[in-house]
């Protein structure tokens, strides 16, 4: 196991070109309900993700990313990542549903429930804007490392238009566009990339 797991993250590459093979939804949605085991702040989980699996729904992505249009011709799907800035107003619900499964106490929901309550949230605020990429982050590895263990390939994409993903798929603004991942069975190998080591960017104190 310690070396499927070193494979996984150690041999990842960054995949451009995909062969024409369709991912089932149903073997996507599992992996995107394992990947949802993620951290994430106050665990309040606050993605949104859209699947975007559809020829109409590609045409439609294709007019807010003039660049990789590779990824977006060849694979078998892409999941654009939003965060939601209003992810407290959701908070007693959810802790509604993990104590409901047995995951979350009342005394432990009411203490977090007064913190937020006493907490003035500005949603536009970098700080809070920053958490919910964190998060993004987090799903997001976990998402590209599930994918090559179900014998997939993935490609992180910034490189698209965010000011304009809310209206080009008619999502609320509470949400904010923040990564594109393109998946699929790989049809090159990518390329091994330089990484800096830990003795460069690892300070011991």
């Amino acid at each position: 196991m310690e070396a499927i797991m070193k494979d996984l993250i150690i041999n990842r590459r960054s995949i451009r070109k995909y062969t024409n093979y369709k991912i089932s939804k149903e073997e996507l949605t599992k992996i995107i309900d394992e990947s949802l085991k993620a951290p994430s702040s106050n665990n309040l989980q606050p993605l949104k993700l859209l699947v975007i699996d559809s020829d109409e729904a590609k045409r439609t992505l294709k007019t807010i990313m003039p660049m990789n249009q590779l990824q977006l011709e060849t694979s078998s799907q892409l999941v654009l990542i939003f965060g939601d800035t209003l992810k407290y107003e959701r908070a007693e619900e959810l802790f509604k549903l993990a104590h409901e499964a047995g995951k979350m106490p009342l005394e432990l929901i009411e203490r977090h429930l007064t913190k937020f309550r006493t907490q003035q949230i500005d949603p536009t605020d970098a700080k809070h804007i920053a958490s919910l990429h964190l998060d993004a982050g987090l799903f997001a590895m976990n998402f590209m490392t599930l994918a090559r263990y179900y014998g997939y390939d993935t490609c992180a994409i910034g490189g698209f238009n965010k000011d304009l993903a809310n209206e080009a798929f008619k999502i609320d603004s509470r949400y904010v566009p923040i990564l594109l991942i393109s998946i699929g069975k790989k049809d090159d190998e990518g390329y091994d990339s330089y990484r800096l080591p830990a003795s460069i960017v690892a300070d011991f104190i």
